[in-house]
């Protein structure tokens, strides 16, 4: 069996009460299911970007990104192909100018992937097949889909085998006293030397902010509690040098949550010998903004200063 990873995003619009929701077509992921408009991210695009591209060619509709509400990880298994495809689904509140709304419904691209859209009030969308994911961002009831429903759209080969996709969470981690967790990354890896926020990649089938949680313990040795969703933070590096010693094309997604930790230890790297932390540390914020900080950790910690 196949591992493989793939990144999507999704709209949320809505207009007087309604949600805009469109059905898949014959060559879509979800054949004749309805779902929030959206896509897969292209290697080193930026999510925001995507989703306006996505929304864009899918409905006809121009929109903007308010804000980053929703992320979840599923997995799909194609027995034909032999290939287990985890797909973390990134969902974006939408807005649009005004007066863009009046000027018409939105129109499907077609094409075999989106073959039709609508604007359907609550109970509409409660009586059609949604997506799981599309049903838990309207806080709907889940009802699993019949089995062949969700065709796996397996990711088109990179045009080169050092090409990596790399799905992160990450936490801006406090105490009751304010202070900040941080991580300092090992030797050998990318960014070493700096002070960065606790958190890494996930793993196959595993939900984001149980994988941030999981990384907490590993990387700082404590408990926390996911109290926020914050946004996401787009790298992309094509020559990123790390352990396999030649350098790599890689576009990380990154995640962030607001995480407390309501009984702090002494920050210790629990994680076994070789891995890419190589301390940690609580420190005040007059303390951190003074670390050589990761361009994540130095965004996190002057957003909560403001």
């Amino acid at each position: 069996m196949q591992f493989a990873r793939r990144v999507g995003v999704y709209g949320l619009l809505r207009e007087s009460g309604r949600v805009l929701v469109v059905r898949d077509g014959v060559e879509g992921e979800f054949p004749g299911v309805w779902r929030l408009p959206g896509g897969a991210v292209g290697h080193a695009e930026d999510p925001e970007q995507a989703v306006v591209r996505e929304v864009a060619e899918q409905v006809g509709l121009t929109v903007t990104v308010s804000r980053l509400f929703a992320v979840v990880a599923d997995v799909a298994i194609s027995p034909e192909d032999k290939v287990s495809l985890h797909t973390d689904r990134l969902m974006f509140e939408l807005s649009v100018p005004p007066g863009a709304l009046s000027q018409g419904g939105p129109q499907a691209a077609g094409g075999g992937v989106v073959d039709r859209a609508r604007w359907l009030f609550p109970a509409e969308a409660a009586e059609v097949p949604l997506t799981p994911f599309t049903a838990e961002a309207l806080g709907l009831p889940v009802t699993p889909l019949p089995p062949g429903t969700h065709r796996p759209q397996h990711p088109a080969a990179p045009p080169h085998p050092d090409r990596r996709l790399r799905f992160g969470a990450y936490g801006l981690v406090t105490d009751p006293a304010g202070r900040v967790l941080l991580t300092q990354i090992a030797e050998g890896y990318p960014g070493a030397g700096l002070w960065h926020l606790p958190g890494g990649g996930t793993d196959h089938g595993e939900q984001p902010a149980a994988g941030l949680l999981r990384e907490l313990v590993e990387e700082g040795g404590q408990v926390g509690r996911v109290v926020e969703l914050l946004g996401v933070n787009n790298l992309h590096n094509p020559a990123a040098y790390g352990p396999e010693g030649r350098p790599l094309d890689w576009h990380g997604v990154r995640v962030i949550y607001r995480v407390l930790v309501d009984v702090p230890t002494d920050a210790v790297v629990t994680e076994s010998a070789g891995g890419s932390t190589a301390r940690a540390g609580w420190f005040t914020r007059a303390e951190a903004v003074d670390l050589p900080l990761s361009d994540i950790a130095a965004m996190a910690i002057g957003q909560r200063g403001r």
